[in-house]
């Protein structure tokens, strides 16, 4: 497959790049960057250099690029993605954004929480969580890759809403991410004297990843579903860390939990049950596509805390969009995907 890289230089294009140069089936033919147009992607990434030397092109040939492509991955921030979707509404080339745009089934709630009027709202669109939505993604032409904070929380939490194990009020999602998470652009907080030897809370009750999670566990127990979200930035380069809390329903025992999880993701690959009283850690899935999962059960309080670990630039963007490609294009999923986690 011909596949394209559109906004090559950010952390997640460049992941891509790592993840698709060991993938037999697909070939990387044009990849973009506004800032560092002409220049080789191994200037930009010397980690890159004598593996992938190829020219960044500018996106202004968004046509021409489409035209020569059977995919194309778009990793651009919020409200570009629309942009060239719209443009080649008439291409058979088939489209996997890892940002926003398309990760909604209704616009008006993208345009709510991103503040952005969305040009394209008519188009059918498919969410890039392989595990939930695999059947819809094999025929869709755009393919909303599923954000990294979402991933890492609906995959902790799907068995328990799917189930009815949980009172759905209850959940609360306390979440951790290294600092790739926030981009490559230079930032006040993300300056190492303010990062390091430090931890915080951002975006609290406002982060546009929880109407995201909302909208996929709404769709798995088939009611509206209101959660509470709090992120925190770590100060590491990468990795997820997802504490979801639920009060669990009356009558459900620790093994009707265990049971929930081992059939739901008894198939999966890329999902690891760490079990029942285990602890995932981040280091156990860096750069892998792997989400690992342990849960727990506080008989005191009548709660379920579920622990997901992932790799952000893997499983929660990259990976994910590979994994999504791979079905796509009807190849096995795991394609360009199995190297094992890096340790330590």
């Amino acid at each position: 497959m011909r596949v394209s890289i559109i906004g090559a230089t950010g952390y997640a294009g460049a992941e891509l790049v790592r993840l698709l140069l060991g993938h037999p089936k697909a070939d990387v033919v044009h990849i973009t960057s506004e800032s560092y147009t002409g220049k080789p992607l191994s200037e930009v990434y010397p980690h890159l250099a004598g593996l992938f030397d190829q020219q960044l092109e500018s996106i202004e040939d968004i046509e021409e690029i489409g035209g020569d492509s059977d995919f194309l991955f778009v990793g651009l921030p919020a409200g570009h993605a629309m942009e060239i979707g719209l443009a080649l509404e008439n291409s058979p080339v088939r489209i996997i954004d890892l940002g926003a745009d398309y990760r909604f089934h209704d616009t008006a709630v993208y345009e709510q929480w991103y503040k952005i009027e969305h040009s394209h709202p008519e188009a059918a669109r498919v969410y890039g969580l392989a595990e939930l939505y695999r059947g819809a993604i094999r025929d869709a032409k755009i393919i909303g890759n599923a954000g990294c904070y979402t991933t890492a929380s609906i995959l902790a939490l799907a068995p328990l809403v799917k189930d009815g194990l949980i009172d759905t009020d209850s959940i609360v999602i306390d979440a951790k991410s290294g600092v790739s998470g926030a981009g490559r652009s230079a930032k006040l907080s993300n300056h190492f004297p303010e990062l390091y030897d430090n931890f915080k809370a951002y975006g609290v009750a406002n982060h546009r990843h929880t109407p995201e999670i909302e909208q996929a566990l709404s769709d798995l127990c088939g009611t509206p579903i209101t959660l509470q979200f709090t992120p925190h930035l770590v100060p590491m380069s990468r990795g997820i860390l997802s504490t979801c809390y639920a009060k669990l329903a009356d009558g459900v025992t620790a093994d009707r939990v265990d049971e929930a999880f081992r059939a739901m993701y008894k198939d999966e690959y890329f999902i690891r049950l760490r079990g029942r009283g285990a602890y995932p850690e981040t280091k156990y899935v860096r750069g892998s596509n792997f989400c690992d999962l342990g849960w727990h059960i506080d008989e005191r309080t009548g709660r379920v805390i579920v622990l997901s670990a992932i790799d952000n630039l893997v499983k929660g963007a990259a990976g994910q969009a590979v994994q999504n490609f791979n079905i796509a294009c009807g190849f096995d999923e795991k394609l360009g995907l199995t190297a094992a986690p890096m340790y330590p």
